[in-house]
């Protein structure tokens, strides 16, 4: 028998984070490993890294990130 995913995703974001984040590692694996994936974020992770080394004062955390694509798809 099959769960329903939104209630397997229901139960699995009320773990604690420690097992959230142990599954998480243990999903990733299962999804295989891409070394040309991983050698394109590696190469954007640098990119972005160094953008925002010349000029900080461009760094937005998360919720204003989110905040500002809300206020856009008004």
């Amino acid at each position: 028998m099959s769960i329903p995913i939104e209630v397997l995703e229901a139960e699995l974001l009320s773990l604690p984070q420690a097992d959230r984040s142990r599954l998480v590692d243990k999903l990733l694996v299962s999804l295989g490993h891409d070394p040309a994936w991983e050698e394109t974020w590696g190469v954007e992770a640098d990119r972005r890294e160094a953008r925002l080394a010349q000029d900080p004062q461009q760094w937005v955390d998360g919720q204003q990130a989110l905040a500002q694509a809300r206020a856009r798809l008004k």
